[in-house]
């Protein structure tokens, strides 16, 4: 796997200095409250797991499984939710937990969903964000790292499901990408 990496982008303690620093600002800015975090499996789950044991509150979690890569190198305009309810989160401080905004697809279709249970606010909480024009206006209000629009996988992200135990970030070979399904 490690040679199929162009280069590496964040290590280990890159990533998890900047998760302390994170943690702490989502510590702060909910310290008087209960949070309620929605993950968006599975990319984020190195992401969620690394992030949670740093926040010293209060807080619930549920997991969302959503597709819209559907096996291909860029996201689809299709997102498909794979639960039939929406997590309770009426009246709740919702934080959203993604590894990646990329087009914004995704998001702004989980946040739509969760609005609908009419949750006190909602914020979203990102590893990575590209530095690119968005197919839709999601912002995300925590961004552990802003990237180039280049693809990436470890720490969670993968390529046809690969990759997602490399405990780094970095940008897989563009030849990899080209190939046909494996």
């Amino acid at each position: 796997m490690q040679s199929d990496i162009e280069r590496v982008l964040f290590d280990g303690p890159a990533i998890h200095k900047r998760l302390d620093e994170m943690a702490a600002q989502i510590t702060a800015d909910y310290s008087d409250r209960e949070l309620t975090v929605i993950a968006i499996l599975t990319g984020s789950l190195m992401f969620m797991s690394d992030l949670l044991r740093r926040i010293p509150l209060p807080l619930k979690l549920d997991c969302l499984s959503v597709v819209s890569y559907h096996g291909k190198r860029q996201t689809s305009s299709e997102v498909i939710f794979k639960q039939l309810a929406v997590p309770d989160v009426g009246g709740r401080d919702v934080l959203i937990l993604d590894d990646i905004l990329d087009t914004g697809h995704t998001l702004a279709a989980v946040r739509k969903k969760l609005e609908t249970a009419k949750p006190r606010s909602i914020r979203i909480c990102v590893l990575l964000s590209k530095r690119k024009q968005r197919a839709w206006d999601v912002d995300a209000d925590y961004i552990g790292f802003e990237i180039d629009d280049e693809f990436v996988v470890g720490y969670g992200l993968d390529f046809m499901e690969r990759y997602r135990n490399l405990p780094y970030v970095g940008v897989l070979r563009k030849e990899l990408l080209e190939q046909p399904d494996q």
